[in-house]
């Protein structure tokens, strides 16, 4: 697998995920509040961690970036596109924002049009789709600006901090996109 070249928008950029990224994706995905948006918690080790970490970057359903403010370079999150179907032309949309003041600022809006417009021009992508929880109203409010559409509920999917959670199943299709640069 080549590695992507890096994706611009105003401010922030989609570039490859170097060595010297794993300790900070070490910590977010040990932090508990931060993984509670998107999954159930539980502590990753850092044996686990660097497994991942070595793998991830090099396997051929998956494409990885690191979401880096374009004034300093700074990492301040991931995203990603799992799941990569030759044949569907499909993938799954992960995003984390890790940096807590990097949040509400729209850098994850700029990152998500970014990664969807990297799936459809560059990897000649149909569909892509993503799970949400229900519970995460400002993703949810993301994911419909950028223009996906909810395709239904998995009622009570997730077991998330002793509650049932439902999960929204959302997509947006090659032609539908409103991807602004």
């Amino acid at each position: 697998m080549t590695t992507p070249a890096p994706v611009e928008a105003a401010n922030v950029e989609l570039a490859p995920l170097r060595p010297e990224d794993s300790p900070v994706l070490f910590e977010w995905i040990n932090d508990r509040a931060l993984v509670l948006h998107s999954a159930p918690y539980r502590p990753v080790s850092r044996e686990e961690h660097e497994r991942w970490f070595a793998t991830v970057r090099t396997r051929s359903d998956v494409r990885i970036f690191g979401i880096r403010l374009r004034a300093d370079g700074r990492l301040i999150g991931s995203c990603q596109l799992n799941g990569i179907h030759p044949v569907h032309r499909s993938a799954e949309l992960q995003i984390r924002i890790g940096e807590a003041d990097a949040r509400g600022r729209g850098f994850g809006t700029d990152a998500t049009r970014l990664l969807l417009r990297f799936g459809f021009d560059e990897l000649d992508l149909h569909r892509i789709y993503l799970q949400v929880f229900a519970t995460n109203e400002p993703a949810r409010r993301l994911y419909e600006r950028v223009g996906f559409r909810s395709e239904g509920v998995l009622r009570e999917a997730a077991w998330i901090a002793d509650e049932w959670v439902d999960v929204v199943l959302m997509a947006i299709l090659d032609f539908e996109r409103r991807v602004a640069p």
